[in-house]
């Protein structure tokens, strides 16, 4: 190759990095710009919601399809937050903060619940013990196991991050189980270690790498296809290599999936 060739190279290769971190300062603009319409729409639904003496009472068909309108609206927001979280994160943009995960992983599984599944959200919402809640989510098949080792105890991470990738574990375990979810952490070699079990149908292993692929989704499958929007696992998996940590999974055809998350308890520059 010739110095012509070589600087033509040179520039060709400065145009596309520069066209590629364009198209991704406009996708970041524009998921952030579509935050606030989707906040406004959250309100309004709450409104009717919550304040049926001023704007007056539903009938039980509206109050089930303005329930599942702000469901799904949560949904469009926390896959907004996400792509929000992978951008930040891929930038090495980090706050990081001393917070107690046990408490973190409780909120985002409320977080996750609140988003799939409405009335056990409400109920759960009833209860001001966290070990009554725990209690009503072990009937309805969600089991938490915490060893002591991380009851009460402390991490140094990026609390927003480590919630996002906890909560999209949560919403595909709830999405994908037959009836029970299992959320276990514990402390391993300086790691805190999250394990979320369902007892779907599970991945085969011909699979099992394309369900970590932003925008990849399962289609074709012996069994059930895991569908999605291919952002959740995905996303999760950037989050939690940013913060020093992996996800790994393990799964059978027919016998569920755990996703075991690793996370160091404490972030390099502490």
């Amino acid at each position: 190759m010739n110095q012509f060739d070589q600087q033509n190279q040179v520039l060709q290769e400065d145009s596309d990095t520069a066209e590629q971190f364009f198209r991704e300062i406009e996708i970041q603009f524009l998921i952030h710009e579509l935050k606030d319409p989707i906040a406004i729409i959250e309100t309004g639904l709450r409104t009717l919601l919550e304040k049926q003496e001023k704007f007056g009472p539903l009938s039980s068909k509206q109050l089930n399809t303005l329930k599942r309108t702000l469901r799904n609206s949560k949904k469009a927001r926390s896959m907004l937050n996400n792509l929000l979280e992978i951008g930040r994160s891929e930038s090495g943009c980090f706050i990081c903060s001393h917070f107690e995960p046990a408490k973190s992983v409780y909120q985002a599984l409320k977080d996750s619940l609140e988003i799939m599944t409405g009335p056990l959200s409400e109920e759960l919402g009833k209860y001001e013990a966290e070990k009554d809640a725990v209690e009503l989510l072990s009937q309805n098949g969600i089991v938490l196991e915490f060893s002591a080792r991380v009851q009460n105890s402390e991490i140094f991470q990026d609390e927003i991050k480590f919630r996002q990738i906890a909560g999209n574990l949560f919403k595909n375990a709830l999405h994908h189980r037959r009836s029970q979810v299992k959320i276990t952490m514990d402390v391993e070699d300086g790691n805190l270690i999250v394990a979320v079990s369902d007892d779907g149908q599970g991945v085969e292993p011909e699979h099992q790498d394309m369900i970590f692929k932003r925008y990849a989704q399962v289609k074709e499958c012996s069994i059930v296809p895991r569908k999605g929007h291919g952002l959740g696992l995905a996303g999760a998996l950037i989050l939690a290599r940013c913060l020093g940590g992996d996800i790994t999974l393990d799964s059978r055809p027919g016998q569920g999936a755990t996703f075991r998350l690793a996370l160091p308890v404490k972030m390099e520059g502490e």
